[in-house]
């Protein structure tokens, strides 16, 4: 072997090692951040309402990344302690299982590089969650339940209405801890199989993406090639979602799947992060057709923070966006969906919902408005639309 065959050879043992110690944090630095670091003082009257809100958020990428939740982080936008400075009492963790290489709003293929997989080999996850979207969700379903356990009680997870009941009720008396409930981003993580959704229903997943970025087997996606309805399969896991009291939600679904769902489904379904073309126009965001028949059927919509969702990563654009969808359907059938920790930059981190708060309150929205905006429609819509009860806080795996 010559000199330089050594010195290739090391070069490149070199990068491997920089790629495993540094790639997913300096990743997780850039592509999550924000415009407005903390701390982010508040007026008075701004700050008093913003203690006595129940703020809930319907989207967050977080189990996605090797961060301890537990602990305040310097990057990305979610952890258990910017949780409770922004007093945000649910927060959705949202499971990504596949992000192709060549990811757009416009035409997605889900046949290049999936970056994902390539996250989860970096970041030294189990080898079997390598190759597998199903075992990378289950992956993350334990990561939020081993925080849970060695939370001492800040962070609880939700998955059935007693739950949820259980926690408001100790929330009331006791300063200190959070909640989260776990969603899918996408059933291409079923792998074609229907017996797949039981695994990850029993794993604790009760918010059902149907698509992400690309069509799959279950449906089209809005950034698919097709853009196709409902398959065969996908009109069964609907079914299937309903008889399991599961959540739908819409975020990234072709125009066909949302009409199709619809005319299937007599249970509401939500959007968990979305923007509407009312105020950005593109390919990403739902028509005001869209808006009105999700909402008609007691549906929810949540307001991302993101500038292909609001129009730009700044506060005044998600308000606008929150005012246009309250004229066009109603207060109640808003929410929050910021899309945290989603590789977007966003205008403030978990810790920062209070400034959302002061700018509701200066577009002159009323407290009570603010209240069900903020989180009070998520935690009415749970508690109207998850099993009565299911078997929570079992050991992690």
């Amino acid at each position: 072997m010559t000199a330089g065959a050594v010195l290739f050879g090391a070069g490149i043992l070199i990068v491997l090692a920089l790629l495993f110690a540094l790639g997913p944090s300096v990743a997780d630095r850039l592509l999550n951040r924000v415009g407005r670091p903390g701390p982010h003082p508040l007026s008075e009257p701004a700050r008093s309402l913003h203690r006595r809100l129940l703020v809930a958020d319907l989207h967050a990428d977080s189990l996605l990344w090797s961060r301890d939740l537990l602990a305040r982080n310097a990057r990305g936008h979610v952890d258990v302690p910017r949780l409770l400075e922004g007093n945000v009492a649910l927060q959705a963790f949202t499971i990504v299982t596949k992000t192709p290489r060549d990811m757009n709003v416009e035409s997605t293929s889900s046949d290049t590089l999936d970056l994902t997989a390539l996250l989860t080999f970096l970041q030294r996850r189990p080898v079997r969650v390598w190759r597998s979207p199903l075992e990378r969700a289950l992956d993350q379903c334990r990561a939020l339940r081993r925080a849970a356990a060695r939370s001492g009680g800040a962070l609880r997870i939700i998955e059935s209405r007693g739950d949820l009941e259980r926690f408001l009720a100790e929330r009331r008396s006791r300063a200190g801890a959070t909640a989260g409930f776990l969603g899918v981003e996408g059933l291409h993580c079923l792998q074609g199989s229907l017996e797949n959704l039981e695994v990850l229903y029993r794993a604790g997943v009760r918010m059902m993406g149907l698509t992400h970025f690309f069509d799959n087997e279950v449906g089209g996606s809005a950034h698919g090639r097709r853009k196709g309805g409902l398959t065969e399969l996908g009109r069964r896991v609907v079914r299937r979602i309903g008889e399991l009291e599961g959540i739908i939600d819409l975020a990234h679904a072709s125009v066909r799947v949302i009409e199709d769902v619809l005319a299937m489904t007599p249970r509401p379904v939500l959007v968990s992060h979305t923007g509407v073309r009312g105020t950005c126009d593109n390919n990403r965001n739902l028509s005001d057709a869209s808006v009105r028949a999700i909402a008609s059927g007691g549906g929810l919509l949540g307001i991302g923070f993101w500038k292909d969702a609001a129009g730009s990563a700044e506060v005044r654009s998600i308000v606008r966006a929150i005012r246009y969808v309250c004229d066009l359907v109603g207060v109640e059938h808003v929410a929050l969906g910021s899309d945290f920790d989603g590789c977007v930059r966003v205008p403030f981190d978990a810790s920062g919902m209070g400034l959302l708060t002061e700018a509701l309150v200066s577009d002159g929205f009323h407290e009570e408005e603010i209240a069900r905006i903020m989180g009070g429609n998520v935690v009415r819509f749970l508690l109207d639309h998850l099993p009565q009860e299911t078997g929570t806080n079992r050991p992690p795996q």
